[in-house]
């Protein structure tokens, strides 16, 4: 278990269940909770080349004598720097003492925020260092932490240090050889070299380490679970039946090749000798839910049971109620049942009856599927996204919910938007089938996109304003929560204010983001389906949210922070509807680079084509921001940027393997011990 966090000085009950909301129990979690971003000491810039809303530092001169004056009790300390290439005006708030502390003619370097007040550039709030202080701070990386309301990033700081003192010996699980061979850091180097940087180098030597161990164990893990797959016999073996004939021929569209050759390939799974485990890649909007009803329904027409399970109860309930009007339009005699986290008790009781008895052939939900309570009778088939991938253990609990024989086994059918080029998705799913609608029906308007700079905004606000006049709905993305000093990028909570301002008062804005309660997310997300919210400001767990057709806007700050494969799926929330769509990306960076690579989603709306051509350009140094969420939530690897290291740790894996299959010989029995504690705790993260 370790040692609890509570051991550390300074760490009560109190500040020890904050520490708990964000995942940590044990010095031991505290130790791999790995900083999210640094804050890396630029060298400073001349006052004449710093522009609005960067952080920077610059180097001057006081010119003249600081002002202190009251404004709504606020102590406002005002003064003026000056450079060879201009002036700089400077504002603290309730710091009086720095009236007597910067006389004029006193020569510092201020690092802050800049802000445009009046016409006029304003660094607000800066630290201050002596010449000396600061050239010994250029390149230094101060880690910041995810935090929860009440926990400072000093304080996890503090912590950290002191458990890094106590100099803990972690057991090294890597076998030497395969540290030499691919030069990899011991693992207690890397540790505290992840946390406290000395430079950039040792940051990056020490963050290849840690990504690697991730990704070969996950490989290794992955290898485990595909000879598990090998040996899983076909307990509900499943024909071709009328039914999906007629509905396909009954569809006012016709299936796509793609769509075709995928259904095509999971019916030769459902007749063969072994357990279905199929992963169904699909760019936005490329069919993937005709093909889940289509093999829903032949489980169905066999007599037994099948499960679609999605991430959010806003989408279960659009499922259910696309496939109850699909079997009623088209005269399919099938019973289709909803089961969700938030129904009443007596309507979960009358849900689970129904699974039981057998009296519904389909269950469409959410994680509430796989509760303790609910009881299928022959469950053969259990279809979900990304967000909810099966090992052998949910498998194993489901095929005990099925039936009464417990060596039956369940298919498994995992639906995934996100584009992955083809040779990351092996390695990513080596326990899985692999199977790509590689095309979208003719039918579906192409999304007008465009890549532009901050200045664009004004415009950008008066177009949404057309667009809703028309009876038109928003999203516009933002990166963070709440603003951070540390970080320059737009919130949700703050920029949902400032629409509120700048839209008529007609328009009805709110914001949507992960640390709200289910409860309020799932009553946004249905007033937004129904038009009584016209603009969402959202982070990105809109990415697997609503289908809104009716939703033909976009906006995306800070675009340079995403990946462009969560960028493409972003997208995918407009261009639903029959109506024109457009995706505006706004980026707070003017770099050359960072407008290149978003150029690339100005050039094609093909998820696969983006997925790659992001691997080309994003070289193994491009680190900070631009981290994939939502694909597979490794602790610090990101399956793009790191796309060489997993390739080169599914290599390393699988020769170890093929050179000692069972982990048996030297060193190598460490690591099998530390696989077997891997797999049972930590694959849940990733839901393996």
């Amino acid at each position: 278990m370790g040692r609890s966090i509570s051991s550390l000085r300074g760490i009560g009950t109190k500040t020890a269940k904050l520490y708990s909301k964000i995942g940590i129990e044990t010095v031991e979690d505290l130790l791999i909770y790995y900083p999210r971003d640094y804050d890396v000491f630029r060298e400073p810039v001349k006052i004449k080349e710093i522009s609005e809303g960067k952080s920077c530092a610059v180097e001057g001169m006081v010119i003249k004598t600081p002002e202190k004056k009251e404004v709504r009790n606020l102590q406002v300390i005002t003064t003026v720097i000056r450079d060879e290439s201009g002036v700089l005006d400077l504002i603290w708030y309730n710091m009086a003492f720095l009236v007597k502390t910067l006389p004029v003619g006193s020569r510092y370097v201020f690092r802050g925020k800049v802000r445009k007040k009046k016409g006029r550039l304003v660094m607000e709030h800066p630290q201050m260092y002596t010449l000396g202080q600061y050239e010994e701070m250029v390149q230094v990386m101060q880690p910041i932490y995810g935090l929860t309301a009440g926990l400072s990033n000093k304080a996890v700081i503090k912590a950290v240090r002191q458990a890094l003192e106590e100099k803990p010996i972690y057991r090294e699980y890597l076998p030497e050889k395969i540290r030499k061979e691919y030069g990899l850091a011991e693992f207690n180097f890397a540790l505290e070299q992840i946390h406290f940087p000395k430079n950039i180098e040792e940051y990056k030597i020490a963050r290849r380490r840690v990504v690697f161990e991730e990704f070969f164990i996950f490989v290794l893990a992955l290898c485990m679970l595909k000879e598990e797959n090998i040996r899983t016999k076909n307990s509900f073996v499943m024909y071709p039946v009328q039914e999906t004939k007629k509905l396909i021929d009954s569809l006012p569209y016709a299936l796509t090749k793609a769509q075709k050759k995928v259904w095509q390939e999971i019916q030769t799974d459902l007749e063969s000798n072994q357990a279905m485990n199929r992963l169904v890649q699909g760019d936005v909007g490329s069919g993937k839910t005709i093909i889940a009803v289509l093999a829903l329904l032949e489980t169905a027409c066999h007599g037994y049971q099948g499960a679609l399970m999605v991430p959010t109860e806003v989408l279960a309930i659009q499922h259910y109620e696309s496939m109850v009007e699909l079997f009623q339009c088209y005269g399919i005699q099938k019973k289709v049942i909803l089961l969700t986290g938030s129904m009443t008790a007596k309507e979960k009781k009358v849900a689970y009856e129904a699974i039981a008895s057998h009296q519904v052939d389909i269950v469409v939900g959410t994680h509430a599927l796989i509760q303790e309570k609910v009881v299928y009778d022959k469950l053969a088939l259990v279809i979900t996204d990304e967000q909810h991938r099966f090992g052998v253990r949910q498998r194993e609990e489901l095929a005990w919910k099925g039936g009464k024989e417990e060596d039956r086994t369940v298919h498994v059918l995992v639906m995934s938007a996100t584009p992955i080029p083809r040779t990351l998705a092996i390695i990513l799913y080596g326990d899985l089938d692999i199977s790509v609608i590689d095309e979208l029906p003719a039918n579906r308007l192409p999304i007008k996109n465009c890549v532009v700079d901050t200045k664009y905004r004004e415009r950008a606000y008066t177009f949404m304003e057309k667009e809703i006049e028309k009876g038109r709905q928003v999203y516009v993305i933002c990166p963070m929560v709440e603003e951070n000093e540390q970080i320059e990028a737009e919130n949700v909570i703050g920029y949902a204010a400032l629409l509120q301002q700048k839209l008529t008062s007609k328009v009805r804005v709110e914001y949507l983001h992960g640390k709200m309660k289910a409860k309020e997310k799932n009553r946004i997300m249905e007033e937004f389906a129904a038009n009584q919210i016209q603009v969402l400001v959202s982070t990105t767990v809109i990415e697997v949210g609503v289908n809104v057709p009716n939703a033909t806007v976009m906006m995306v700050e800070n675009a340079e922070r995403f990946g462009l494969a969560q960028l493409h799926q972003l997208r995918g929330r407009v261009g639903r509807g029959r109506e024109q769509s457009y995706c505006i990306f706004v980026s707070g960076s003017g770099s050359k680079d960072t407008m290149r690579r978003l150029e690339i989603l100005n050039q094609s709306n093909d998820g696969f084509f983006i997925a790659s051509e992001d691997l080309k350009l994003r070289g193994p140094g491009d680190f900070f921001g631009v981290r994939q969420s939502g694909i597979m939530e490794f602790k610090l690897g990101d399956i793009f940027t790191d796309a060489k290291i997993l390739k080169e740790a599914s290599e390393a894996a699988k020769k170890l393997l093929e050179e000692d299959p069972f982990l048996e010989s030297g060193e190598n029995r460490k690591l099998r011990e530390y696989m077997e504690e891997y797999v049972t705790e930590q694959l849940v993260r990733i839901n393996l």
